[in-house]
């Protein structure tokens, strides 16, 4: 997975298309990512105590990998994600400014 935690992504398909976040979490064996604000749903949470309200929370699902590019740092826009290895160092770049990410 070319993705990881803290990188500036953008969602190319779904309900949330053409939004922007800060990926808080990957899942590397299910190819998933959880990203802020982003795939939120609503979730019904029962009062716990006597005399507590119900409500209804907003919480964040994992999104595919397939449907979110990195966001490039030097350039802005959302590209595809390549390696370098200089020297036994693997780096990752961006493949539309060739700027190291």
């Amino acid at each position: 997975m070319k993705l990881k935690k803290g990188d500036i992504v953008k969602v190319i398909a779904g309900k949330d298309k053409g939004k922007t976040g800060k990926i808080i979490k990957a899942f590397p064996s299910q190819n998933k990512v959880l990203v802020e604000g982003i795939n939120q749903y609503k979730k019904h949470v029962r009062p716990k105590r006597v005399g507590e309200k119900g409500e209804i929370i907003l919480i964040s699902r994992p999104l595919d990998v397939s449907k979110v590019m990195l966001v490039c740092s030097s350039c802005g826009q959302a590209t595809r994600v390549g390696y370098l290895i200089k020297d036994n160092e693997k780096t990752r770049y961006c493949k539309k400014c060739k700027a190291t990410v």
